[in-house]
This record gives C-alpha cells, structure tokens and sequence, in this order.
C-alpha cells in the first residue's frame, strides 16, 4: 500500500507540473484535490489495516482457544464475506472438535469395557486351567472344567466377532445383499442355535406368523438381528417361561413382535437398552451389552426400525419393523 500511494503522488506531481504552463489555477486545483482523494484513501486504508488486524486478532483469539469469538464488527465489504466465511469455518471447526473429543471417550470408554469384559473371563479360565492340572481331579470333575471352559472361550469368541462385525459397519465396509424374505424362515433360521439353550431353560416359544409375511433385505444379518433379539430374551425369561412371537404384514411396513414372560425393563435402562456396553442396572448386567446394539444397528441400516418396550402385565417386548416405503 506505501508503494502504490508513492506511485499516486509521483502521477500527481507529474500532473501538476503538466498543468503549470497551461493553467496555474488549473495546477492549483488538481493539487488540492489529489492530496484530499490520496488522503481520504489514506484513512480508508488506515481504517482497512485495522480492522485486518483485528481480525487477524480474533483468529489468534480462536487459536488460543477462545470459544466466543464474535465477528459482527465487520458489517460490509470484502472484510465482511471473508470474516463471515472464517467464522463459518470456526463453527465447523468446533463441531469437528467436539465429535474428536466424544469419538475418543467414547473408544475410552469402549476400550475399558471391552478390556473388563475379556479380563473376567480370562482370570476364571486362568483358575479353570490351574484346577484341571492338578493330577488328584476325578475324571468327572474334569469333563465339567472343561466344560465351563469352552463356554468362556465361545464366549469371549462372540463378544469380539460382533465388536469386529459393529466395526464394519461404522466404517461403511458392510453391503448387504437384498432378497425377499419370509419371516417364517427367518424366525426358524433365528431360533435354530438357541434351542438347546431354550430347552434346558424348558422355555415355550409361541408362534403367530402370518403364512405369506415378507420383506426385503439381508437374510443373513436380519437372522442375526432376530437372533440376538431372541437370545436376550431368553436370558431374562425364567424356567418354564414364554417366548412369544408375532408377525404380520401390511402396506407399510412387516412388522415382528417378540415379548418374553420376565421381570421387564427397568425404565431407567429403556432409553440405552440399544447403547453398546451398556451397564446401568441388573438387567444390563447379564449379558455383554453388544447383542441389542448389533440388532440395531443391522435393522436401521436397512430402512428399519427396532424399539423395546415392557408389556403388560410384565416382561419385556420387541418390535422389529421393516419399511416397504424408505422415500417419500
């Protein structure tokens, strides 16, 4: 800016001493209004460098961490669309900021569950081992070590295949592939791995499926999905309890209803029954608080929905519902 207002006072001085032979009065008036047009452009760029510099100070302000930086003291200009600009930026800054910082509590978070959950297991497989080397254990007393052994290990082995399988689909590396499916296939595929569990439980397992109930989607994820519906289900059904499941379909949607004969679901765990790692009471506590999250997580992604609610007079419920309409 010193330079090119150099460059305007050599021009006007050039343009005086043109004008002096032709015209003193005519000099005189160029001079004067050359030096009052190059000083009111002085006190613009004056005023210009000032408010430059106080928005370099403000961006300072926000470098050093100052979370209510206003930028309403540049109201027109070019100043103004870049200070709106860098003040759009911030906030999108902050926002990036902020889902950094619960993204990484959260994997704290996550981490020191997942760590707890495999350590339990792992110090009573240490103790088992212990148990089974000691060469006075009767024959009898080994096959149930061993036993309890192998649950911990099919254990801990589900609890990181759906940590893995819950990974995929946060990074949008799972593509599923769309079939028509019959509910009743589903709910039999579902029900499949469970039911020596649901025997020795002497759980009944009611059925109300409609013959022709269908939707579109995964015929692999949605029978994990139900299966883990199922699963938790189970865990919270007593001995000789019910299981019952419902499914119809209508122009909207298919629906699927499993409700259980248990205790319910604690109204204070009803709003993070779907939080993955989960502990907040009893009823959290009896499983690893990944199998409802996954459910989820498979169903919604598929235009679905999955809701928990208790029934009446007790017990706990669960709706699935698929979408035949996902746009509107």
């Amino acid at each position: 800016m010193r330079k090119f207002f150099i460059i305007q006072m050599i021009i006007l001085i050039l343009g005086v001493i043109l004008c002096c032979p032709v015209s003193l009065p005519a000099a005189g008036i160029l001079l004067l209004t050359g030096m009052l047009l190059l000083g009111i452009q002085r006190l613009a760029a004056r005023k210009q460098k000032q408010e430059i510099m106080n928005l370099c100070n403000k961006i300072d302000e926000i470098l050093h961490g100052t979370d209510t930086v206003i930028f309403d003291s540049f109201q027109e200009g070019e100043l103004s669309i870049l200070s709106s600009e860098i003040q759009k930026m911030t906030v999108r800054l902050r926002e990036q900021n902020a889902a950094l910082i619960q993204d990484r509590q959260f994997m704290k978070e996550a981490l020191e569950d997942m760590s707890h959950q495999l350590r339990t297991p792992l110090t009573s497989m240490m103790l088992i081992i212990s148990i089974l080397r000691k060469p006075e254990l009767s024959d009898r007393e080994r096959s149930r070590q061993m036993q309890e052994l192998l649950k911990l290990l099919a254990q801990m082995q589900w609890q990181i295949e759906t940590l893995l399988k819950i990974s995929r689909f946060d990074a949008g590396a799972v593509t599923f592939q769309k079939s028509s499916i019959l509910v009743s296939d589903l709910i039999r595929n579902a029900l499949e791995p469970l039911e020596i569990s649901l025997e020795l439980k002497n759980i009944t397992v009611r059925k109300e499926i409609e013959e022709t109930a269908s939707f579109e989607g995964d015929f692999s994820y949605c029978t994990e999905a139900v299966m883990n519906i199922l699963k938790n289900c189970m865990e919270h059904t007593p001995e000789n309890g019910v299981i019952k499941i419902q499914a119809s379909e209508n122009a909207i949607y298919t629906g699927i209803l499993i409700s259980d004969s248990g205790n319910g679901i604690p109204e204070e765990a009803l709003p993070h029954l779907f939080e993955r790692f989960y502990r907040g009471t009893e009823f959290s506590k009896t499983g690893f608080g990944l199998g409802l999250a996954f459910a989820q997580k498979i169903i919604t992604s598929q235009h679905g929905s999955l809701q928990a609610h208790n029934a009446k007079p007790h017990g706990a419920e669960f709706e699935f519902r698929m979408y035949k309409i996902t746009e509107i």
